[in-house]
């Protein structure tokens, strides 16, 4: 088992939640993703770029996109997790580089998004635990949420899981026809 498994596995135990329709919740499984999930992926994506503003991108991306960023995430290092319910993908999260230059090598941004169908179950924060144990495995020292300042849900998300809001960014980024103020938090992991 690679390092990035191991972990995984020891950090979160493969961790279950429940969170679905009576009567009996349907546990999740966190795991890696693996490339039979990156169609899913491409729908969870697309839909959060032609409905929300949790991506600030108005371009829908394809398969070959969500596949090179995929490789791309795992040659550099990075987990790219699911959430795996009834054995689909109803959610996924990574984190990446903060900024480009080497003095912030130590700091990651991350990136949750989960399903529409299987929103507010519990699946994100079950997933941002996830990166988190992942980060302090390897050496993180600071995560990252760049968030929409409207997008209460991942605002209340982030500070339940200790992250404190560092920064807000007014009207630096257009979508829909209106500007959009980024707010930044961050917990300090070690």
């Amino acid at each position: 088992m690679g390092r990035f498994a191991g972990a995984l596995a020891r950090s979160t135990s493969l961790r279950k939640i429940a969170g679905m329709s009576a009567p009996t919740p349907t546990p999740a499984l966190i795991r890696p993703a693996e490339e039979a999930d990156l169609p899913t992926i491409l729908a969870i994506y697309n839909d959060a770029v032609a409905h929300t503003t949790a991506i600030w991108n108005e371009a829908a991306s394809d398969l070959e996109g969500r596949r090179l960023w995929w490789r791309e995430r795992l040659d550099q290092g990075f987990p790219v997790l699911v959430a795996q319910l009834d054995g689909h993908c109803a959610g996924y999260a990574t984190y990446g580089p903060f900024r480009a230059n080497s003095g912030y090598r130590h700091s990651r941004e991350l990136s949750i998004y989960v399903h529409r169908d299987w929103r507010r179950r519990g699946l994100a924060s079950t997933l941002l635990q996830a990166l988190e144990d992942h980060a302090r495995a390897h050496d993180v020292h600071v995560l990252i949420g760049g968030i929409e300042a409207g997008n209460e849900a991942s605002l209340k998300l982030h500070a339940r899981h200790g992250f404190a809001q560092t920064g807000r960014l007014p009207g630096v980024g257009r979508k829909f026809g209106r500007w959009l103020d980024l707010v930044f938090m961050q917990k300090t992991l070690g």
